[in-house]
C-alpha cells in the first residue's frame, strides 16, 4: 500500500515531535538573522557607492568596509548549505556543546540564513525611490533620522518578503539537516522514507512541508501587501 492511513496515525507523535524540531530550528536561525542580518544589509547599503554616500572617508561612503563586508557575506553564500553544515562541526560544538540535534543545527542554520538576509534587505533599500532620499536630505535629516524614518519604513514591505524567503529557505535546510541527525520533518523523512523505504511518512512529510511552504508565503504575501503603502 503506498499510503497506510492505521501506519499515519501510529506514526502521529513521532511527526509531531518533528514538526516541533522543524519550528524550533527554523524559530531560533530566523531570530538570529534577523538581529544581525537586518543591520548587516543596511550596512552593505550605507556604504555602497550610491546617494546616500556622501564622504569618501567616512563610514557611511566607505567602499573599503563595503568589499570586506560584501566578500564575507558572497563567501558565506557560495557554501552549499550542507558543505557549511560539516563544516562548521568545530563552532557547533563549541557553542552548544554537540553537532546532534535542532539547537546544533540551529547553528549552522543561522550563519547559512545571515548574509541570505542581509542581501534580501540591501536590495529592498535599493528599491526605495531616491527621490524620497532627496527629499528627506534637502530637509535636513540626519543620516540616523534617514535610516530610521525613511529607509526602514519606505523598504518595509520588501523586508517583510525577505523575512518570508528567508524562512522558506530556512525549512529547506532545516530538511537537509535531517541527513546528518539535526532532527525535524527531514530527518523523519530519510529515516523512515528513504532507509526503511516507508512510502507513508515519505509522503506525509512532503505534504507537510509543502504545507508550511504554502502557508508562509501566502502569510507573507498578505502582510507584506498590507504594509505597503506605496
Amino acid at each position: 500500500m503506498l499510503f497506510d492511513p492505521s501506519h499515519f496515525a501510529d506514526m502521529l507523535p513521532d511527526i509531531w515531535k518533528a514538526f516541533g524540531q522543524t519550528l524550533q530550528m527554523v524559530g531560533i536561525s530566523l531570530a538570529i538573522a534577523l538581529i544581525i542580518g537586518l543591520p548587516l544589509g543596511l550596512l552593505l547599503f550605507i556604504t555602497s557607492k550610491g546617494l546616500f554616500s556622501t564622504s569618501k572617508s567616512g563610514l557611511l561612503g566607505n567602499r573599503f568596509v563595503n568589499i570586506v563586508v560584501g566578500f564575507i557575506v558572497n563567501l558565506i553564500r557560495s557554501i552549499p548549505y550542507i558543505i557549511l553544515l560539516v563544516a562548521l562541526f568545530p563552532l557547533t560544538r563549541i557553542i552548544v556543546g554537540d553537532t546532534i540535534g535542532p539547537i546544533a543545527a540551529s547553528v549552522s542554520l543561522s550563519v547559512a540564513a545571515i548574509p541570505f538576509f542581509a542581501r534580501l534587505v540591501e536590495t529592498s533599500l535599493r528599491e526605495i525611490d531616491k527621490g524620497v532620499i532627496e527629499a528627506s536630505i534637502a530637509a535636513g535629516a540626519t543620516r540616523w533620522m534617514i535610516i530610521k524614518d525613511v529607509l526602514l519604513p519606505e523598504a518595509k514591505s520588501g523586508v517583510i518578503q525577505g523575512i518570508t524567503m528567508t524562512i522558506i529557505s530556512l525549512v529547506a535546510y532545516s530538511a537537509m539537516a535531517g541527513i546528518i541527525g539535526g532532527g525535524g520533518i527531514g530527518d523523519l523523512a530519510i529515516r523512515f522514507g528513504y532507509y526503511r523505504y516507508d512510502n507513508t511518512i515519505m509522503i506525509a512529510t512532503v505534504v507537510i512541508l509543502i504545507v508550511i511552504v504554502q502557508v508562509i508565503q501566502l502569510a507573507g504575501d498578505a502582510i507584506a501587501k498590507t504594509v505597503d503603502k506605496r
